[in-house]
């Protein structure tokens, strides 16, 4: 348990940095004399340090989440004024994203849960009610599925054109169920569990018309990323409900704005997945290719999803580098 003298020890240095981040916010960074800039740089990493001091530590909770917050503020002030180019982008995606999805995994995992009570109810409700498919789906698509018909043929006819308008719907749709996390959630859980819904419902239907495998063999290859895509928007748009809801103790504005900047970081993850995922779904999906190929495609793109989100690519790729380095030293 940390010593209640050992926070009151570092606590004039949080309020001094939480009044520099102040001062920049209301007058800008050129406000701060070349002392205070130098004292904004080692405040916040004396703070990393002693957040990481207090996050084993549950009895903190309050003042981890402060500190988080401060951090927050602090390391979007420090970075605000580094040019964007390319090497950033892609040092982005390959070295601090899988840290800021494992930082919010939990928000992924109740919009996957979420999703799955929606699929469940979809299941449950088509089984017992045959018509209620129609109020989803509609008749056209109803009656195709009974005619065990799948719906895809007209994306192979138009595969650049499909695959744009998938993209665009996608990326629509993850973006919507992002920004209504800004209802307090609620936008956001009805997308979801919609989505999950609609799924529960196609599902059933399919397997009802001896479909299933025709169905997933198609949802399949860019399922895998597609839907996990979705999952991430919609822990987004939670994380930003949560800063606007649980404002701790920030004022309500200044906790949705630094919720907001996470919440952000952590939907720009799920674009470059959207955009594969249009790619295979217009020209993978519904191609003839062997349902064991489509299968076995899926498979390999979730495991490189599962170790890039895991941090394993990024720690290979770091241990890689560093042993090429040695080699060029020795």
């Amino acid at each position: 348990m940390i010593s209640t003298s050992w926070l009151e020890k570092r606590k004039p240095h949080w309020n001094r940095l939480e009044t520099l981040l102040d001062q920049v916010q209301s007058q800008g960074l050129k406000s701060l004399s070349r002392d205070e800039l130098r004292d904004l740089g080692l405040l916040y990493r004396q703070t990393a340090a002693d957040m990481a001091v207090l996050h084993g530590d549950n009895s903190s909770a309050h003042f981890t989440q402060y500190l988080n917050q401060l951090l927050s503020r602090a390391h979007n002030i420090i970075y605000s004024n580094h040019k964007t180019n390319p090497s950033a982008i892609l040092h982005f995606f390959s070295k601090e994203y899988p840290a800021i999805f494992r930082r919010n995994i939990n928000y992924v995992v109740i919009a996957f849960i979420l999703f799955l009570g929606g699929a469940l109810v979809g299941t449950m409700l088509t089984v017992q009610d045959p018509d209620f498919q129609l109020k989803v789906i509609g008749p056209q698509m109803a009656e195709t599925i009974q005619r065990r018909e799948m719906w895809t043929h007209s994306v192979v006819a138009i595969k650049p054109l499909a695959s744009s308008s998938i993209m665009t719907n996608n990326l629509s749709v993850s973006f919507t169920t992002f920004a209504a996390g800004i209802t307090a959630g609620i936008g956001t859980i009805y997308m979801i569990v919609f989505n999950g819904l609609l799924m529960g419902v196609i599902g059933t239907a399919c397997a009802q018309a001896g479909m299933s495998l025709q169905l997933w063999s198609f949802v399949a290859p860019h399922g895998v990323l597609e839907l996990p895509a979705i999952f991430i928007a919609a822990g987004a748009g939670l994380r930003l409900a949560t800063g606007l809801l649980f404002p701790g103790v920030l004022p309500r504005m200044q906790s949705l704005a630094s919720a907001g900047r996470e919440a952000v970081r952590l939907l720009l993850g799920a674009v470059p997945m959207l955009f594969v995922a249009g790619i295979i779904e217009a020209f993978v999906s519904p191609t003839e290719l062997p349902v064991k190929l489509k299968f076995l495609l899926a498979t390999a793109l979730f495991s490189l999803l599962c170790l890039y989100l895991s941090g394993v690519l990024t720690n290979l790729s770091v241990a890689h580098s560093r042993k090429l380095k040695a080699g060029s030293a020795a």
